[in-house]
C-alpha cells in the first residue's frame, strides 16, 4: 500500500508540473469514476489496457435493515436442512467478516467507430472468519475458523455500440456475454457445532464463478462541461440457466450517476451514486449443505445503495495515455434476505492506458 500511494504522489507531481494539453476532449474526467465499466468508447484503431486493484471488506449480519448479533442468528434462525445427519435445528455457524479482493485486467479495441470491444478477466481471493457455536442449542462458543478460496473467474467480452454523440454528450449501448471462466466447487476445512473437522465445499459467495453464460446489458450516458463533467448507466447481467451443479445465480442490476470536477486538465474528481439489487440464486447445490447463512439459496439477494469518492490523475507529455484512478466507496443504504453479512467499505486502485 505504501509504494502504491507513493507511486501515486510522484505520479501527481509529474502530471501538475506539466503544461495543459491544448485539446479539451482530452482531460482527466473524459473517463467515468474507476469503479464504472465500459463507460467510454475509442475510435477506430484505437486500443486501451487497464488494471484495478477491489479490495471489499464485510463484516456483521443483518436481516432486512437491521443487524443482528452472532447468538440471534444460532438461537432463531431455522436450518433449513435440519432433519438431515448431523444438521442442528438452527443455523450453529455463524460468519463474521469476509474479505474479497481481485485483481481485473481488461483490455479495448475499437476496429471501427461503431463498435468497442471490450474484454474483462480476473484473479479473485476470498476470505471468510466464522464462529462455530457449541451443540444443537445454546450460545456457548466451540471455536472460530477461516475459509479461503482464489482462481481466476469468470470472463466477459463485450462490445461497446456509439448511440448518438455530440460536442458535449455521448450516448452508447453495451452487450455481451459473462463465460464461466471461474470455479464453482471450491473446498476448505471447517468446524462444525459437533467439534469435527471435515472438508466440504464452499457455500455459495466463497466460490468464484457463477458456472454460467450470462448475458450483459447495459446503456451509458456522458456529458461535459467546461469545468463540470456528468454521466449515468445502467448495466445487467441476467441468469438464463443452471449450472452445472443445479442452481443459478441472481440477477444483478447497477444504476450508477456521477458527478466529475475537472481542476485541471490532468486533475478531476467525482462524486458517484450506485444503486445495486442482486436476486437471490435458483436451485441449490446438493453439496452445499450446513447450517450456516451463506449455504442458504433464499438469502443471497440484496438492495443497496453505495457512495463513492474518486479522483483521476492523466498524463501528458511522455506520460501520455498514461491515468491513475482512485475511488473509495461506502454504503448508505442496505436491505438483505438475511441473515447475511453486510458491507463496509469497497477500495478500487486503477492504471490505464490507451494508444
Amino acid at each position: 500500500m505504501f509504494r502504491l500511494i507513493l507511486r501515486a504522489v510522484i505520479f501527481t507531481a509529474a502530471v501538475t508540473a506539466m503544461p495543459a494539453s491544448a485539446d479539451t476532449s482530452v482531460r482527466a474526467d473524459s473517463h467515468a469514476p474507476i469503479g464504472v465499466m465500459g463507460d467510454h468508447v475509442h475510435k477506430k484503431g484505437e486500443w486501451m489496457v487497464s488494471y484495478r486493484y477491489m479490495r471489499m471488506d464485510m463484516e456483521d449480519s443483518r436481516i432486512g435493515t437491521d443487524r443482528v448479533s452472532p447468538e440471534t442468528i444460532a438461537t432463531t434462525q431455522p436450518n433449513p436442512f435440519f432433519g438431515r445427519p448431523m444438521q442442528p435445528p438452527t443455523l450453529r455457524v455463524v460468519p463474521t467478516q469476509m474479505t474479497t479482493e481481485m485483481h481485473m485486467l481488461g483490455l479495448m479495441y475499437a476496429p471501427a467507430d461503431w463498435v468497442t470491444i471490450m474484454l474483462m478477466s480476473n484473479y479473485t481471493e476470498k476470505t471468510m472468519d466464522h464462529i462455530t457455536f457449541q451443540g444443537p442449542t445454546g450460545t456457548d462458543i466451540l471455536g472460530g475458523f477461516t475459509t479461503r478460496s482464489s482462481g481466476i473467474g469468470d470472463t466477459s467480452v463485450s462490445g461497446l455500440f456509439p448511440l448518438m454523440s455530440g460536442q458535449d454528450y455521448s450516448v452508447h449501448a453495451t452487450a455481451g456475454i459473462s463465460l464461466p471462466t471461474g470455479e464453482i466447487g471450491e473446498t476448505d476445512k471447517v468446524l462444525t457445532p459437533l467439534n469435527t473437522t471435515p472438508v466440504l465445499r464452499l457455500p455459495y459467495p466463497m466460490q468464484i464463478g457463477s458456472g454460467t453464460f450470462d448475458p450483459i446489458l447495459g446503456l451509458t450516458y456522458n456529458g461535459y462541461g467546461s469545468s463540470w463533467s456528468w454521466g449515468a448507466q445502467w448495466r445487467s447481467v441476467l441468469r438464463i440457466e443452471d449450472n452445472s451443479e443445479s442452481y443459478q445465480r441472481g440477477d444483478e442490476h447497477r444504476l450508477n450517476v456521477w458527478l466529475s470536477r475537472l481542476w485541471s486538465p490532468n486533475i478531476s474528481t467525482s462524486v458517484r451514486l450506485e444503486g445495486f439489487d442482486r436476486g437471490n440464486i435458483d436451485g441449490q447445490d446438493p453439496m452445499i449443505v450446513a447450517p450456516v447463512q451463506t449455504a442458504l439459496p433464499d438469502a443471497q439477494g440484496v438492495t443497496r445503495l453505495d457512495l463513492g469518492l474518486g479522483f483521476n490523475l492523466l498524463g501528458s507529455g511522455s506520460l501520455n495515455g498514461h491515468r491513475l484512478a482512485f475511488e473509495f466507496n461506502l454504503p448508505l443504504y442496505q436491505d438483505v434476505d438475511g441473515p447475511q453479512l453486510e458491507s463496509e467499505w469497497m477500495l478500487t486502485a486503477g492504471y490505464q492506458f490507451s494508444f
